[in-house]
């Protein structure tokens, strides 16, 4: 700073108030202060401005980039945080690498909030970790918490696909049900929900796995096995359904000629051409903009009362689906 007050022939106090935004500098000056700044290399340290403030302004992010949702989940974080005059320190999940060793980490940086997408960890942990530190859960139930949880409405969203998949004349619908998968049990309420609703015989194949491909493509081996397929299949994501579709594809059956599939998140993997995939979008900018409000209100008041945010979860229909041969 003194560097860049020698170099436009100003004082150091100056300096700081533009760093700062703070009022009581001309625009020529900060122009000259900032571009002076530029030529040097030189950015403010807003780690020690936030310890002098006491406040670091900063939001903490968990997230295991292998899903595809989370990842278009955090860029709505980013814009929210800093509309809000947050920023995010972001940390990622790895095979080696789990969530208490992330949340540590983060606590380590002082932020004031933290954000955990889609997390893996026991309940208990979640509550230890709590004690540290507020905690905004996106996309996971878990009764009885005390910290905030956003989530889609995925029971209303899977019965909106079974309902448009009976409105095209299908009576042969199956559920894959990913047994490990977030939220699991509330998707498949949503299936048996639409199923009752048309009085269509439930066909529920559990499948070990959550989030991937390779809980699709299991899937899809098990009913390859049997002397018939269904005209229809609902999977519990996109990524299962974008294994399933390839197994099935491979093994010569047509999508959406002899079978139609459907996911749900409307994740990028659904919005690829070759996939052009039936789903249930669960909008990110609206988990997003959820989820930093949720951070913020922590932050800001004392609250210890756990909230559950109830987002927008609307089907997207594709190229998937069809009317059964």
């Amino acid at each position: 700073m003194a560097d860049v007050a020698v170099r436009v022939g100003v004082s150091r106090q100056l300096v700081g108030l533009v760093f700062r935004n703070a009022a009581g500098v001309g625009a020529e000056t900060r122009e000259k202060i900032l571009e002076a700044a530029h030529v040097l290399g030189y950015s403010p340290n807003t780690a020690a401005r936030a310890l002098r403030a006491g406040s670091t302004k900063y939001i903490g992010v968990i997230f295991d980039p292998a899903h595809s949702a989370p990842v278009e989940i955090i860029e709505w974080l980013y814009a929210f945080a800093h509309e809000s005059g947050y920023r995010l320190v972001v940390s990622a999940l790895t095979p080696i690498r789990d969530e208490g060793e992330a949340i540590t980490e983060i606590v380590g940086h002082r932020c004031e909030a933290l954000i955990l997408v889609a997390p893996r960890s026991s309940p208990e942990l979640l509550r230890r970790a709590a004690g540290q530190i507020p905690i905004v859960v996106i996309g996971r139930g878990i009764p009885d918490s005390e910290f905030d949880l956003v989530r889609s409405q995925g029971d209303s969203g899977i019965e909106s696909v079974v309902v448009h998949l009976a409105g095209l004349g299908h009576t042969s619908i199956v559920y894959v049900h990913g047994v490990d998968m977030l939220d699991a049990e509330l998707r498949l309420s949503g299936y048996r929900a639409g199923a009752q609703r048309l009085a269509l015989t439930e066909q529920i194949l559990e499948v070990r796995g959550d989030y991937t491909e390779e809980c699709g493509a299991s899937a899809a081996r098990i009913l390859l096995a049997r002397e018939a397929l269904p005209t229809a299949i609902v999977c519990s994501n996109d990524q299962a359904a974008l294994g399933l579709s390839h197994t099935l594809a491979a093994a010569g059956v047509r999508i959406p000629a002899d079978v139609s599939i459907t996911g749900f998140d409307d994740s990028r993997v659904a919005r690829l051409s070759f996939m052009n995939l039936t789903t249930v979008r669960q909008d990110p900018k609206e988990v997003g903009k959820a989820a930093i409000a949720a951070a913020i209100s922590r932050i800001t008041t004392t609250s210890t009362t756990g909230t559950e945010v109830f987002t927008s979860a609307r089907l997207v229909v594709r190229g998937s689906t069809a009317v059964p041969r």
